[in-house]
């Protein structure tokens, strides 16, 4: 029995990623066409569909938004019942059918075109309705669906699902969308914070630990006790980052000193620590924190004036890992 699920499994996979290898036909002159369209047009992009292309257009909706292409979605069958009210003149509308002849589409389109709207049909079959009635036409060709009956959607909706990111990727490429425009859009949530969260936002509401290179022991034990980071910075009287010392570094000297009431902070203290710039992305200071093997990020400006410290539990809790 499970050898026979494998098989299923395997066979479903296998039909669905030739019918992805298949789409490359569609990727032609008139797929240039659609593109150049939507992003030379004023308007938004209108989604829609019935049944599973409906669910499909609702993604594409989603990753066109966020990839700086205004879009929203637009069930058919509530098209012809009165939301066709939400289309606005410039508005481009984007039909999604397998077969193209789908009732509530052909209904549909013939209201869009006595509106003004440019239509694209993204479809299976070029010789259909909604093909010949589209001003454009973006070719989703499915040889067969994954199911034995070649009934329920599978394929069709992988084509459309797949041929809908490569829309999206093509206007992202024509707008010149970078990450700090994908992070205007994702403001929430690990992925946001990993685009626009810096050392700055951090640093600032923890404890500034720091202490003199001269201090003996015991009031370095008391600043990295009291701060509660672990660790302190060492400076000198003008505030200039010298150096650090960790919790780890006071175990080690004490287990290799007798005679520690002497002992001053330059003597422990780790030299030419790892630091960064308060301008700095989170996500590269939790880089270095991973590669160095260290808990604990000193923040100095490009003069080297100590600003304070970033720990490894800020980033956690930011949600960078």
């Amino acid at each position: 029995m499970k050898k026979k699920i494998q098989n299923i499994a395997l066979k479903t996979l296998r039909i669905e990623a030739q019918t992805l290898r298949g789409l490359e036909v569609g990727i032609n002159d008139a797929f240039g066409a659609a593109v150049t369209h939507i992003f030379n047009n004023n308007g938004r992009v209108v989604i829609t569909g019935i049944g599973k292309s409906a669910l499909v257009a609702q993604k594409i909706v989603a990753t066109l938004n966020s990839t700086g292409t205004p879009s929203l979605f637009m069930h058919a069958a509530d098209a012809i019942h009165g939301d066709l009210g939400m289309i606005l003149p410039d508005d481009v509308v984007i039909c999604i059918s397998k077969s193209g002849e789908t009732p509530e589409i052909k209904v549909l389109l013939p209201l869009l075109k006595s509106l003004g709207n440019t239509t694209i049909g993204m479809v299976a079959n070029d010789e259909s309705f909604l093909a010949h009635q589209s001003d454009f036409v973006i070719h989703t060709p499915v040889p067969k669906e994954a199911d034995p009956n070649n009934l329920a959607p599978t394929a069709s909706t992988t084509a459309q699902m797949a041929m809908g990111d490569a829309l999206a990727m093509s206007l992202l490429a024509c707008r010149g969308f970078t990450s700090k425009d994908f992070a205007q859009f994702h403001p929430g949530g690990s992925l946001g914070k990993k685009l626009y969260l810096r050392v700055s936002d951090i640093y600032k509401n923890n404890e500034q630990p720091k202490i003199l290179a001269e201090a003996t022991i015991r009031p370095i034990i008391l600043e990295i006790s009291s701060k509660r980071m672990g660790a302190t910075a060492v400076v000198d009287s003008k505030n200039q980052l010298l150096g650090v010392i960790t919790d780890g570094d006071l175990r080690r000297m004490m287990e290799q000193q007798t005679d520690i009431s002497s002992i001053t902070a330059q003597q422990i203290m780790t030299h030419q620590p790892k630091s960064v710039p308060p301008v700095t992305l989170a996500v590269e200071a939790m880089k270095i924190m991973r590669e160095s093997s260290i808990t604990q990020l000193l923040v100095a400006d490009e003069d080297q004036q100590y600003l304070g410290m970033i720990h490894l539990h800020d980033l956690l809790r930011e949600g960078l890992v």
